[in-house]
């Protein structure tokens, strides 16, 4: 099993790196590809109190547990399957079930900061940052936080003046260095995803 292929797919917070993901997705075989979110392996919170857990800096590197996501994918390079955690936005928590993630030939792993960490960056095959406009970026952080985490718009621009943007500097800009691919204008970009799409399609091939 070490000839998975591990794509991992950075950008910061409404980049549309979800987006390119889902593109990239529908064009593999389902059977052939496994997905890591970054976001599954925040550090569970339940400890804090609710007011407390909902200032929690989800752009800060220590927010995850990274030591968990790299012993994770480097089981799934040895042919292990794993039980991925389930992280709740809303709640702050990590819930009691996982999921379990059996190795395929791809592994993508997909996240704001998986680029920040130089022992995660030597397991990924091709590193991809998907950039988009710091406008695109907050018009979509609002709408997300405001429908699926229950936030209000004055909550959701405190926080991404505050902490997103930011770290965002601080972390996630400078991790585009690192990157073997960039796409802008984030999952419109579908020349971009034509050719990584390809990539991992001749890679699948060859194996």
């Amino acid at each position: 099993m070490n000839s998975m292929l591990v794509v991992g797919i950075a950008g910061g917070t409404g980049s549309g790196k979800t987006t390119v993901v889902n593109r990239i997705l529908g064009r593999l075989p389902e059977d052939k590809v496994a997905i890591l979110p970054q976001d599954a392996y925040y550090k569970d919170n339940s400890r804090l109190k609710l007011e407390d857990r909902q200032e929690v800096n989800y752009d800060h590197p220590d927010a995850v547990e990274f030591s968990l996501l790299i012993e994770h994918l480097m089981r799934l390079k040895a042919g292990e399957t794993v039980q991925r955690p389930i992280y709740s936005y809303l709640t702050c928590t990590r819930s009691e079930e996982t999921i379990p993630i059996e190795p395929k030939q791809v592994t993508i792993l997909e996240g704001i900061l998986i680029l920040t960490r130089e022992e995660l960056r030597e397991l990924i095959d091709i590193k991809v940052f998907v950039d988009a406009d710091a406008d695109d970026r907050l018009s979509r952080v609002v709408s997300r936080d405001t429908q699926e985490r229950g936030r209000s718009v004055n909550k959701v621009l405190e926080r991404y003046d505050k902490t997103v943007k930011p770290m965002h500097l601080q972390f996630i800009e400078p991790s585009k260095r690192y990157a073997d691919i960039i796409v802008p204008q984030g999952g419109n970009n579908l020349v971009a995803i034509d050719i990584l799409t390809t990539i991992i399609m001749d890679r699948l091939k060859k194996h």
